[in-house]
């Protein structure tokens, strides 16, 4: 069997002369991406089929923070790694990397799905595992981009990276369809399903994948290693902790632990920065934001992800807790609809990634990118000005203008990023690029939580005392259950629960005439309490959005005209000849 393996990878070596082998890269690369990002929102539809199964309500006091870290642990993990594992691909290789990830990936989803372990013991396995699935998939993210940019030439680059950044945002969409199928039918299907295209995967790139680009020969920075880590990461849990209830106080902010977690872990990024330009061989390069498009084109990103990133949640939120029970779903029903109403969104990424990728690789990345990021933010402004109880063809025509924007954005972007990176620092660049995305991923839910929370404490309040007082449910109980952090409002229709029920439990309804008990927990009354608060948190939330999204064209255009590494420094080669061979210099004044 190994003298097989061993024949096939020496057969294989071939392909990288073969002009296929460019499209082989593409597929399994793109396969990756699109299973790293599937299972990054998978279980974000299917926490109550997950909470149900290991017998753990969420929405107990003390539980809310196993929720979160089983939802954003895995996001938080990926956008720490990123940087470093790109940079180990550029020393050690970065297809090795890479295959190592999709291995990492497909055994802790295995681990994910065989727990038997119940209550807060369940919830810590789920949350640890979910972190080293979140190193598979930063290997992946990380090492993926600069494969592909070794296999393919300048000119299309565009194309291959736009295809293989489109699926990977599709793939968050998709995971919300396909964790609505799935948990139903049993909650470990959602972590099962990556399973096989991960083996398949993991033995494909095995076999096939090779490195094409230069390695570096280096050390392995650790201080730089420890300082970007502790101080990313110390950023990332603040603002985990920031939208959890603090005390008294709907949100965490006025946290000291929370302040202390985000001042400590910017000034650590600070230190890391001056590390780098000490050490002779550092982690990450940071010279490399001398170059106008790479810096331009990354700020891009972080202000794309920070308006996008908390786009989904507040969809799901709206689409859950308001607008399906209002057009006859039920509340258990919601996490699959919510994943089916959204799929324009998905379309518009499908059709304009590929095909802005393409046009970027002829006339280059600043005019579709700052296009992109104008359009979406007046989807933004159209979103916002829609009512809570909309008519769902405007909706859904919005969030196709939505995804085609930013699909026109994400893919020449990308590949502007990509293309002004050396050779030798493509691993490396790669990963700073989807550092930059996924911490800004992170931030954008942080913030788009607090400002729907903002908006609704100061509505929701007085709205939720008068409705329950007005069904009969005691004074007191009804004071009691209008002071909870609208936190727990949002999170409880998110989860497909029916929020009132879930709010008031079973013996207290029981207690209540059953004609009143049903007025609260059917389709109507929840709804009509939320939507003029949530309206409110929506305005704000949507302006974000399309202030952060014209900032990203500001920073697209700065990146430049069209440019890339190889002119560069086939410029800089010629410049050298021209000196060490005059020569040179008066044939081709001759020739000219």
């Amino acid at each position: 069997m190994a003298g097989t393996i061993r024949s096939m990878r020496a057969r294989s070596v071939t392909y990288r002369e073969h002009p296929g082998y460019k499209w082989i890269v593409l597929s399994n690369t793109t396969i990756g991406v699109l299973m790293a990002t599937i299972d990054a929102s998978i279980a974000l539809i299917s926490m109550p089929e997950i909470f149900n199964g290991i017998k753990l309500n969420p929405l107990a006091p003390g539980n809310t923070s196993y929720f979160l870290w089983v939802l954003m642990g895995y996001m938080v993990v990926t956008a720490v790694m990123v940087v470093n594992f790109g940079r180990l691909g550029d020393i050690y290789g970065r297809a090795r990397m890479y295959n190592l990830g999709f291995a990492i990936f497909t055994l802790f989803s295995v681990a994910l799905s065989v727990t038997f372990l119940h209550g807060v013991d369940g919830a810590l396995w789920l949350i640890v595992m979910r972190i080293f699935q979140g190193v598979g998939g930063a290997l992946i993210f990380a090492n993926s981009g600069a494969i592909l940019t070794d296999a393919f030439p300048a000119n299309q680059r565009g194309m291959a990276l736009g295809i293989n950044n489109i699926v990977g945002i599709t793939g968050t969409f998709l995971g919300l369809i396909l964790g609505g199928i799935l948990a139903p039918i049993s909650w470990r299907l959602v972590f099962l399903v990556s399973v096989p295209v991960g083996l398949a995967g993991t033995v494909w790139a095995y076999l096939v994948l090779h490195d094409l680009g230069q390695r570096v020969s280096a050390r392995i920075d650790w201080l730089g290693n420890v300082a970007f880590g502790a101080g990313l990461i110390s950023v990332l849990v603040g603002i985990t902790y920031g939208i959890q209830p603090y005390g008294g106080q709907t949100m965490g902010w006025a946290n000291p632990g929370v302040d202390a977690a985000i001042g400590g872990g910017l000034a650590m990024l600070v230190v890391f920065a001056i590390i780098e330009l000490k050490v002779a061989e550092p982690m990450v390069n940071v010279r490399l934001f001398k170059i106008r498009a790479f810096t331009a084109g990354n700020m891009a990103s972080l202000l794309s992800a920070l308006g996008r990133g908390g786009l989904m949640f507040i969809l799901v939120i709206w689409l859950q807790g308001i607008w399906l029970p209002r057009h006859g779903f039920s509340y258990s029903a919601t996490p699959l609809w919510a994943g089916i109403y959204l799929l324009p969104l998905t379309v518009g990424f499908l059709v304009a990634g590929p095909i802005s990728g393409v046009l970027s690789d002829r006339f280059g990345a600043r005019p579709f990118a700052t296009t992109g990021m104008l359009v979406a933010a007046l989807s933004f402004l159209g979103l916002e000005r829609l009512p809570v109880n909309f008519s769902y063809p405007y909706f859904g025509l919005l969030l196709l203008i939505n995804g085609l924007a930013m699909g026109m954005f994400a893919s020449p972007n990308r590949a502007g990023i990509m293309n002004s990176i050396p050779a030798r620092e493509r691993g490396v660049g790669s990963g700073m690029a989807s550092t930059f995305m996924n911490s800004a991923m992170v931030l954008s839910i942080g913030v788009f939580f607090s400002l729907m929370v903002y908006g609704l404490q100061s509505h929701l309040r007085s709205a939720l005392y008068t409705g329950l007082s007005a069904q009969h449910v005691p004074a007191a109980v009804a004071r009691s259950i209008s002071g909870l952090p609208p936190i727990s409002t949002l999170f409880a229709s998110f989860l497909g629960y029916n929020p009132i029920a879930k709010i008031l439990g079973p013996r207290l309804l029981s207690a209540l005439p059953a004609a009143n008990a049903r007025f609260l927990t059917g389709r109507e009354f929840f709804p009509d309490l939320i939507s003029p608060a949530f309206g409110h948190g929506l305005t704000e939330a949507f302006t974000f959005a399309a202030v952060a999204c014209v900032a990203a064209a500001w920073a697209s255009w700065l990146r430049g005209g069209r440019y890339t590494a190889e002119s560069l420094e086939a410029d800089e080669a010629l410049q050298a000849a021209r000196h060490a061979h005059p020569q040179v210099a008066f044939e081709e004044g001759l020739g000219g």
